[in-house]
Formats: structure tokens, C-alpha cells, sequence
């Protein structure tokens, strides 16, 4: 599986990427990628900063409109013991490189996520992604492990979350998804490391955190 193929949609001001990304706009400012990509943030002349702590990350994905962000947001308002970040609000078109799989959109939030668990604290990252994209990267030294989790439903349901709950009737954009929380359910145990599956079918937003809270939990740090 790999993210050579790439649509982008407006929709209600928010960019859209089909299962691979879905993402949301902000300004990065002044940040450096090749920097960020070599493992390294910098302010442009100061001295580099290099977490020290390690942690495991946790990534938590699944196809656009499974229900990963609500479930992921509920997470963030009720936890105390990690720190959930959505990984949306730092895509800009710049890290729309298909031609290395992402790779300086992975560096720069494996760079957050390391630095931002320095308070004491692992990190849970929401966003579409796959181990593969994530295991090359430079800044995968700053954590002690990986740990994947993937959110999964059956297909009339998450046809019905997209062309109901979000209004969503591009088709193209259903395929996709559609596409991706299949490849998930038949490729989660082959991959280096496997992904966990979450399968919401049947569950409320809040089971589904409670589930992931538990899987969290579990892998201990």
C-alpha cells in the first residue's frame, strides 16, 4: 500500500486528502522542514533542541469518516496521563510529496511529538498513516517504540457515517476511504510493526475511547 495517489476538495474551507490525509490549514511560520526532517527544530539561528526523554508514541489511524478524530477528541478533553495531538493542523501543501511517501510531514510530527513529550508524558498522534511511513524516519531514535492502533468499521457503516453523519456525497472520496479501512482490516497483522485494530462498528464515540484508553494503558511506559 502507498499514497501515490492523491485528491484534494474544499470542503466547508477545510482541505481534504483522501484516506491517506485528512487535513486542516494553519501557518507553520517560520519552521525550517529540511531542519525538521533531519530530526532537528530549530528557531532559524539558535541553538538546535534534541529531546533527551524517551517515550513510546502512539498512533492512532483510520480512514476518513471512520470516527478516529471524534473518538481521539474525546481522549484529549478526558486524559491526563498522555497528551493527544490531531495530526491535521500542520498540513500545508509543502508536505504534499507523495514521491517519498510523506516523509517530511512524518519527521516534523515525530520532531513535535518527541519534543512535546519531554514534559513527562507520551504522546497519542491521530492521523492516517501506516507503520512503514512512520519506521524510516529519522526521528523515530527519540522514542522507545511505536505503537499503531487503527480505527475499523464495516463498510455499509462507514458509508453511512460518510453520505449521513458528514454529509460527505463525493463519491471518489467514499471509494477512498472505503479503500483504506479495508486495506486496515486485511493488512493490520502483516505489517512491521502490526497495527491493533479498533472496530467501532457497534460502538458509541465514548466506548470506542474507553477501548482505546484501555490499549494505551496496556502497552504500559
Amino acid at each position: 500500500m502507498s499514497e501515490k495517489s492523491i485528491n484534494t476538495r474544499k470542503i466547508n474551507t477545510r482541505k481534504i486528502i483522501t484516506w491517506e490525509i485528512n487535513t486542516g490549514e494553519i501557518n507553520t511560520g517560520e519552521i525550517d522542514v529540511s531542519e525538521i526532517s533531519a530530526g532537528i527544530i530549530t528557531k532559524k539561528g539558535g541553538k538546535p533542541m534534541k529531546p533527551d526523554k524517551k517515550f513510546p508514541l502512539f498512533i492512532v489511524s483510520g480512514a476518513s469518516g471512520v470516527g478516529k478524530s471524534t473518538m481521539c477528541e474525546i481522549l484529549f478533553k478526558k486524559e491526563t496521563d498522555f497528551i493527544v495531538l490531531e495530526s491535521d493542523i500542520l498540513w500545508q501543501e509543502v508536505f504534499n510529496t507523495p514521491q517519498d511517501n510523506y516523509r517530511n510531514f512524518r519527521e516534523v510530527w515525530m520532531t513535535m511529538c518527541a519534543n512535546v513529550s519531554q514534559i513527562g508524558m507520551p504522546v497519542v498522534l491521530c492521523g492516517c498513516g501506516i507503520p512503514e511511513q512512520f519506521e524510516i524516519c529519522d526521528a523515530r531514535e527519540y522514542f522507545t517504540q511505536i505503537h499503531y492502533l487503527a480505527v475499523v468499521c464495516e463498510t455499509p457503516i462507514l458509508e453511512k457515517r460518510m453520505r449521513e453523519g458528514r454529509g460527505i456525497q463525493e463519491e471518489d472520496w467514499i471509494r477512498s476511504s472505503v479503500s483504506f479501512n479495508l486495506w486496515l482490516r486485511e493488512n493490520a497483522s502483516k505489517t512491521q510493526p502490526q497495527i491493533t485494530l479498533l472496530d467501532n462498528t457497534n460502538l458509541t464515540p465514548e466506548e470506542a475511547a474507553e477501548e482505546a484508553d484501555k490499549w494505551i494503558r496496556k502497552q504500559g511506559w
